[in-house]
């Protein structure tokens, strides 16, 4: 029974930072633009590529 009596409070804490941290997130832009993050993983950058963007 005593760990219960630190463990809720430890929890509820976590849970509460967790809260406050995706707030901030969501706050600073973070969650924006989703479509485009997982469109610009595929784009090929062609200057990357050795010999000048030939294969």
């Amino acid at each position: 029974m005593n760990g219960l009596a630190i463990l809720i409070p430890v929890a509820l804490l976590m849970g509460l930072a967790g809260l406050v941290a995706f707030f901030w997130a969501l706050k600073r832009g973070q969650f924006e633009d989703l479509d485009g993050a997982a469109a610009r993983i595929l784009i090929d950058d062609e200057d990357d590529l050795p010999g000048g963007g030939k294969p």
